[in-house]
């Protein structure tokens, strides 16, 4: 049998990578023949189409103008009638999570800032679907979040101050001391600053200043390009929530770059219209971003990398999906140059796709990743494998270097497209 010709890709069949036919050399005037060259004959002269009128001119630009004009408005109409669904669903005495979470996927338009604040408080189960609980739920949580910063952000010399001050005053409270004179405080072992005791708050103090630093740095370089994260209010509400967070949980801590998942949220919900959530958006972010990171929270976990829970088997869970529905590009990728979703989408699922679209389209993203059925980690995976298939072409003319640059440094691209794709993706990702 003959050997399979491999077929020319698609890409190279483009004109542009196409050659000109040669031009025949004229003869040599040197050669055996010494009569003078025949001149060619003349090329018959090519009319010119006269140019348009003015008033072709003038019709055809403004048809454009017409035609744009149209498609905007139908964009427009569009639009509205898909915030009008989302305040419907929002305004009913239960919300209907099934619904919120159709339109969700359809992404919040443009014009709905005091939409997607409630809405991505429904979708991550910070508010109960029942409206007329809101209000006490809100008020619950803010204040527990008060308690978490009286608790977690105090240095030890104030800790100790306020323990001893309340020692004080229940011995005032029960007259022990019946001569008039405060009594002398008393240092303990486990209180002394240079205790290297387990329970000591001075050394547990010391242990979380390398973690304090890292969140400290890694918020002053949270999205220096947005003049909102440049404020040096947002900057400590950010520092708190991440400090708060890695000390109530001692198995994650704090990961190098949660700071950019934080900041959608914060951003979000800091700017609701209602003056009264946008005061209290640092407790409402929180406790947002303690329920999306659960969702994902094995990622994060070093002991569980090799597990089959951790971010090694998320890792192979998007190879096996794209080998499931593009085997081809799979096998150019993980069997000829050997590029392996660690070495690219690492940061894709930890991150949440944050490095590698701009802001307002990973908010819209976002919208996706939260609302579908099928649940963040996993509607997360058929993104990144829509990503790839979006890119197929490019990666597979590309070597090991090529595909790197390409999947590392993600080109623009259409959103809705690519959502599309994902949702094509839909109930394939192994559990």
């Amino acid at each position: 049998m003959g050997k399979k010709v491999k077929a020319v890709p698609e890409w190279l069949n483009s004109p542009i990578w196409s050659n000109p036919p040669p031009v025949p050399a004229p003869a040599d005037p040197f050669g055996t023949d010494f009569a003078r060259p025949v001149a060619p004959p003349p090329e018959p002269p090519t009319s010119v189409p006269p140019p348009p009128t003015y008033e072709q001119a003038v019709g055809s630009y403004a048809g454009r103008q017409r035609e744009t004009r149209e498609e905007e408005g139908a964009g427009a109409a569009l639009r509205a009638h898909l915030l009008a669904d989302f305040k419907s669903a929002l305004s009913k005495k239960t919300v209907n999570m099934g619904e919120l979470r159709r339109l969700a996927c359809l992404g919040v338009p443009d014009g709905g800032g005091d939409v997607r604040p409630p809405v991505w408080k429904l979708l991550l189960g910070y508010l109960p679907t029942e409206r007329s609980l809101w209000p006490y739920e809100l008020e619950k949580k803010r204040s527990q979040y008060s308690a978490y910063k009286d608790e977690f952000l105090l240095n030890p010399s104030e800790k100790l101050r306020r323990i001893e001050e309340s020692k004080l005053s229940r011995k005032k409270e029960l007259n022990v001391e019946r001569n008039g004179l405060l009594p002398r405080l008393e240092v303990t072992n486990e209180e002394h600053p240079l205790s290297s005791g387990k329970s000591s708050l001075w050394n547990q103090y010391f242990q979380e200043s390398e973690i304090l630093e890292q969140i400290d740095r890694d918020v002053k370089r949270t999205h220096p390009d947005i003049s909102f994260f440049s404020a040096k209010s947002n900057q400590e509400s950010l520092r708190r929530i991440l400090i708060i967070y890695s000390r109530l949980n001692p198995s994650v801590r704090y990961m190098q770059g949660m700071n950019e998942v934080l900041a959608p949220l914060f951003y979000v919900l800091s700017n609701d219209p209602d003056a009264s959530n946008s005061a209290s958006a640092e407790a409402d972010t929180f406790f947002c971003f303690v329920e999306l990171i659960s969702g994902f929270k094995n990622n994060y976990c070093k002991h569980l990398d090799n597990s089959r829970v951790g971010i090694r088997s998320t890792l192979s869970k998007l190879s096996q999906l794209l080998k499931k529905h593009d085997e081809e590009l799979w096998r150019h990728m993980e069997v000829i140059t050997k590029v392996y979703p660690q070495y690219y989408a690492f940061r894709w699922i930890t991150l949440l796709l944050t490095m590698e679209f701009s802001f307002n389209v990973c908010i819209h993203i976002w919208d996706a990743i939260l609302g579908d059925p099928e649940g963040p980690p996993d509607t997360l995976l058929r993104i990144c494998c829509a990503m790839l298939i979006l890119v197929r072409k490019r990666l597979l003319v590309g070597d090991f270097t090529a595909n790197i640059q390409l999947l590392q440094h993600y080109p623009q691209t259409n959103i809705d497209h690519l959502l599309h794709i994902a949702n094509r993706l839909r109930g394939t990702v192994a559990s």
